[in-house]
């Protein structure tokens, strides 16, 4: 056994170095998958990593996650600014979270830990009712960077709640009280910096719900405020069956308080739907995907079934809709037929058909058969 193991080197020397953090994801996404509420504290990895690769953090920046679960958003932004610049790790970006159940709170605090990411300041409670991080004088602290999966749909918050809020928080209107969808993007924005970007997982319907209705809608108000304001930089549209309690695919909505000039009045919207691998118990986004995706919003371009860049006046017509399905076909086009043309094929059809009938019948007669024998 001796002679066995002294042919591996086995020092820590040459292990990866987040060894350790990757063993404890590992335990928390196997933890995660019994569990309905497993999106409580675990997003998937690779949603992950794509955030990170969106906002693409800079040094000596700060990043915060308002529903910071087991603390994995932050993390891997932290760990792709490290491997982006890696001579410039003391510049790295500092995390800031707060989280809202002490035993998830816990679990990131380890996480932390682990990481040895201890300048980190953590802190637990409610953060739409009491958010733990303000400046100096007054009014909330704001970052450069925010990253977030709020519990989807989250109920609970009503309307006076958001019209007596002393932070000033919800001045596009107050989201339902049955979906704080709206609520959480509007503290992200309030607490984004004059330069800030976000990246926020959502449920699929908060880009599109109200949209082609005549009837008033809260959530439409607000995100056309949101756009009028040119606050929104992106969506992306996630696969299904990516997360841990639903089925439905969600998306990425990327905010940005400083768009360059020549992308104001502008937005990318990606679909990503097609770009992943079946595994159990979940699907998983893949690496070509994350690639694709942050490639096309680096470079504001349009693709083929991947992305197109639309304008404010495209997003008016389409009634305030931001559903990258409804603008980008991520798989191939149906052609449809004119109907005459139907007819004319069933016809030729009829006419092969009574043909080869006709030579099996001459044929059955030859050797003395009935063709109906």
């Amino acid at each position: 056994m001796i002679e066995v193991l002294s042919r591996h080197t086995l020092g820590l020397l040459n292990a990866e170095p987040d060894v350790l953090g990757r063993a404890y994801e590992y335990l928390l996404r196997k933890f995660a998958e019994p569990g309905e509420s497993a999106g409580e504290f675990y997003t998937p990895r690779e949603v992950g990593w794509l955030i990170a690769h969106i906002i693409n953090p800079q040094p000596y920046t700060t990043i915060y996650d308002p529903a910071c679960g087991s603390g994995g958003l932050l993390i891997k932004a932290r760990l792709y600014f490290e491997q982006s610049h890696p001579e410039r790790k003391s510049q790295a970006p500092r995390l800031f979270l707060q989280e809202l159940n002490p035993d998830t709170f816990a679990i990131a605090k380890t996480n932390m830990f682990i990481h040895d990411y201890t300048d980190s300041v953590l802190a637990v409670g409610d953060t739409l009712k009491h958010p733990q991080f303000s400046a100096e004088g007054a009014g909330l602290r704001r970052f450069d960077y925010v990253v977030a999966n709020p519990m989807w749909n989250q109920p609970g918050y009503d309307e006076a709640f958001y019209e007596n809020d002393q932070w000033k928080r919800f001045g596009y209107g107050a989201a339902l009280p049955s979906n704080a969808d709206w609520g959480w993007l509007q503290h992200i924005a309030a607490s984004l910096n004059d330069n800030g970007r976000a990246a926020v997982v959502l449920d699929t319907g908060a880009v599109s719900r109200g949209s082609g209705s005549k009837a008033s809608n809260k959530e439409k108000l607000i995100r056309q405020g949101f756009l009028e304001a040119d606050l929104i930089e992106g969506v992306v549209l996630l696969p299904e069956n990516l997360f841990y309690n639903t089925n439905a695919p969600g998306i990425i909505l990327v905010l940005n308080r400083n768009k360059p000039a020549d992308r104001k009045g502008q937005f990318i919207l990606v679909n990503a739907s097609t770009h992943f691998v079946k595994e159990k118990p979940k699907n998983a986004l893949t690496d070509e995907g994350v690639e694709a995706v942050s490639d096309v919003f680096q470079r504001w371009e349009t693709h083929e079934k991947l992305s197109r860049v639309v304008t404010l006046q495209e997003v008016r017509e389409a009634d305030y809709s931001l559903n990258p399905s409804q603008f980008v076909i991520s798989g191939d086009r149906l052609h449809h037929r004119s109907l005459t043309d139907i007819v004319a094929d069933l016809q030729r059809m009829r006419v092969e058909r009574e043909r080869v009938d006709d030579a099996l019948s001459g044929a059955f007669s030859k050797l003395g058969l009935s063709s109906r024998e």
